[in-house]
């Protein structure tokens, strides 16, 4: 089974399944097929994580986060001592060293089965020979092509001189097309080094950005221990930092364990309000703790994911009251939303969650000349400035400032869980910050309120962030008296339209067979044979 948001991407890893790949091959070629059909998350000049649980051996971690250029500083994004948003999300500076193609080459050499090439041609095809325009492709584009208008190479990938693909109609992307097939024939080098590296350098130098030809070269992905958890039985294998996902994941789990969720019910005011605020302290630690490893070496994991800190934390809870969130203090009392996620799993119940981006819809919204991809604004998940940190949601503290090679903080949270040596499911979300928390509710729909996978992702879903201080939720997904019970306890609830788009396979053990869920917020598209 394949789960993705583009039917013809998973297509493509069911697919090479069919053909004798395993679950990484999958993985690798339905994310090098979004990379061409899914243009607003899918990537080749991205990032991300890629979680994998082998039906036998230790589940091992891929970390392919975008680093920063060798030349950035923590006020990088300041004017005349202003903080400059548009420098941080929406400039050449705003774009990091990507990882993708490092990182999907990694994790296929140490599990892959069938050769790199295969994996990587039906991406080239659908660049070169084009596909149809979809519905709902055709409006993306026709919303983007205004906020590319300074980008003329991405105005001519992505429109017809200008005017916007229309459904039915054919996308050929001809520079992408012999990007890929560079990276078919040469692995990573196709992509750090040669011709792509030297586009992307000019690109770079052209219009002040960072990136150079050594930053390239000097990019690797890394393969890290998973972080693990329990939850009433059941295992938790998440993403590590430079993910905050699996740690904020776990600490809020080991939070809710111990209140009796079930009794309480989905949707009623009593088990939201323990979710918001076990939100709000997991992401105050995110803000105050996480960072990537490599720059700060004494990050409180093992403490953050204990169950004595959480039992702690339960202590600070009221079941009456709403705590307070401050930029002032993290003392209790008494991340761009456009990723993308695909789940795997193979016959043999290899599974793979993996997650990955531009950062916002379309990242910089840069398409580098000659080469045909887009370029990431990743460069906007550091923290805007050292110490700018306010009550709006900005966030100044040290963990997450840029520096030279370092990698910023995600919210991506790739999951995988299982049970007495069981695959249960695998999950992820895209959705910025939400990452955490739409993962967070998959998990409790399954595991407390007795749901399948499919009911478990139709359920709506809420968001609290520490900062700003403040619950967002789905229209229609809380009750009118459940909210006046919210407002009464302190809660400022938020409506918003949508959050996430789940993708989750469920591994039904009793019939050996994998269900799968399609997330109708976004498109969404499950494959299986």
């Amino acid at each position: 089974m394949v789960v993705s948001q583009d039917d013809t991407a998973s297509r493509v890893g069911a697919e090479i399944m069919r053909d004798g790949g395993n679950a990484i091959d999958a993985a690798v070629a339905t994310a090098f097929a979004l990379a061409v059909t899914y243009p607003t998350a899918g990537n080749i000049g991205g990032g991300g994580f890629l979680v994998y649980r082998p039906a036998e051996g230790d589940p091992v971690a891929y970390d392919f986060r975008e680093t920063a250029p060798g030349r950035s500083f923590p006020g990088m994004f300041m004017t005349d001592g202003e903080y400059n948003r548009g420098i941080h999300h929406n400039s050449h500076l705003a774009v990091g060293v990507p990882g993708t193609v490092a990182g999907l080459h990694l994790a296929w050499s140490e599990h892959g089965s069938l050769p790199w090439q295969r994996l990587v041609e039906p991406a080239v095809t659908l660049a070169r020979d084009g596909f149809m325009v979809s519905d709902a492709l055709a409006r993306s584009l026709a919303g983007v092509l205004p906020r590319m208008a300074d980008h003329p190479a991405s105005v001519a990938q992505f429109s017809k001189q200008g005017e916007p693909y229309q459904a039915g109609e054919t996308l050929r992307q001809p520079d992408l097309a012999r990007t890929l097939a560079r990276v078919a024939a040469e692995g990573p080098a196709g992509f750090y080094a040669g011709e792509t590296a030297e586009l992307i350098a000019r690109e770079m130098a052209a219009h002040g950005g960072l990136i150079t030809r050594q930053d390239l070269a000097a990019y690797r992905a890394v393969r890290r221990t998973p972080i693990t958890g329990t939850y009433r039985g059941y295992d938790i294998i998440s993403m590590p930092p430079i993910s905050s996902g699996g740690t904020a994941l776990i600490q809020m789990l080991n939070i809710l364990e111990g209140y009796d969720l079930a009794a309480t019910g989905s949707g009623s005011a009593a088990t939201t309000h323990l979710l918001i605020e076990a939100m709000r302290r997991a992401y105050a630690d995110r803000a105050q703790y996480l960072g990537d490893p490599a720059f700060n070496p004494r990050m409180p994991i093992d403490r953050l994911t204990s169950k004595a800190y959480a039992g702690e934390l339960r202590l600070t809870i009221s079941l009456e009251r709403a705590s307070v969130s401050s930029p002032d203090s993290f003392v209790w009392p008494t991340e761009g939303n456009e990723t993308t996620h695909l789940s795997v799993v193979d016959g043999a119940r290899n599974a793979v969650s993996m997650t990955y981006t531009l950062e916002q819809g379309y990242g910089s919204k840069i398409t580098v000349p000659g080469a045909g991809f887009l370029l990431n604004n990743e460069m906007g998940d550091f923290n805007a400035a050292p110490g700018l940190t306010t009550e709006t949601g900005l966030i100044g503290t040290g963990p997450n400032l840029a520096e030279p090679g370092k990698r910023m903080l995600s919210s991506m949270t790739p999951t995988i869980v299982a049970r007495a040596g069981r695959l249960v499911m695998t999950t992820g979300s895209p959705g910025g910050r939400t990452i955490i928390n739409t993962v967070l509710q998959t998990i409790l729909n399954v595991v407390d309120f007795g749901m399948n996978i499919q009911e478990a992702v139709d359920a709506p879903r809420l968001h609290h962030q520490w900062l700003p201080d403040q619950t967002r939720y789905e229209r229609w997904g809380l009750s009118p008296d459940t909210l006046a019970l919210l407002a009464q306890q302190g809660h400022t609830m938020v409506e918003t339209r949508v959050q996430g788009a789940v993708s989750a396979i469920y591994n039904n053990a009793e019939d050996n067979v994998l269900e799968a869920a399609e997330d109708r917020r976004r498109t969404s598209a499950a494959v299986g044979f």
